[in-house]
């Protein structure tokens, strides 16, 4: 069963609500037709444009316009179909999302082995770090006579760079060199 085409011109048309009326060639009664039967090809319907159409009843019962072509338009089937787009490699969007959905997996793959590799390296060294060269050390200071370890360990509980200096250079737990240098409290008192 063929499906009948008419001719006609677009009589009226509504910008902002996106209908109009088209009257038929053959002189018949003028039929809705709503924005969504024209092409998706980015022109707007100007009154007065020729235009071919079918005619179905819309949801209401009544005629509508469905499948407007414009004169020179490509033809399109009578079913409709879904549009597919071309990226700019002329491949459907589909390969493209795989595409990248692929190059996440791998990125994440190399960051989980970099990652691997990193935390098998802190493991196996752990918390050791090698003692600075002598050169680098600071020169170890004079005690003085009343001088005592006296169980503080930590940079808050000094008041100088010179006493966690000593602390650190003579009393044993002491937690105030984080980098392992001969410097102790670098961000409290021990600044440069």
């Amino acid at each position: 069963m063929e499906i009948k085409r008419y001719e006609g011109k677009l009589k009226k048309w509504n910008a902002e609500r996106g209908f109009g009326f088209i009257v038929a060639a053959d002189g018949g009664q003028d039929v809705f037709v709503h924005i969504s039967a024209f092409a998706r090809d980015g022109r707007v319907p100007t009154e007065g444009e020729a235009l071919t159409f079918e005619v179905e009843p819309d949801r209401n019962g009544k005629r509508s316009a469905v499948r407007v072509r414009r004169p020179g338009d490509a033809y399109r089937d009578a079913a409709p179909r879904r549009p597919v787009r071309l990226s700019t490699s002329g491949t459907d969007n589909s390969t493209g999302f795989f595409e990248k959905v692929i190059a996440a997996l791998l990125v994440c793959a190399l960051l989980w082995f970099g990652y691997s590799q990193y935390a098998s390296r802190a493991a196996k060294y752990g918390s050791v770090l090698p003692a600075p060269p002598a050169s680098l050390s600071p020169a170890k200071l004079p005690v003085s006579i009343d001088f005592k370890c006296d169980g503080r360990t930590m940079c808050s509980q000094m008041t100088s760079c010179r006493e966690a200096t000593l602390f650190l250079q003579n009393c044993p737990g002491t937690q105030m060199d984080g980098n392992g240098d001969g410097v102790p409290c670098e961000q409290q008192w021990c600044t440069k």
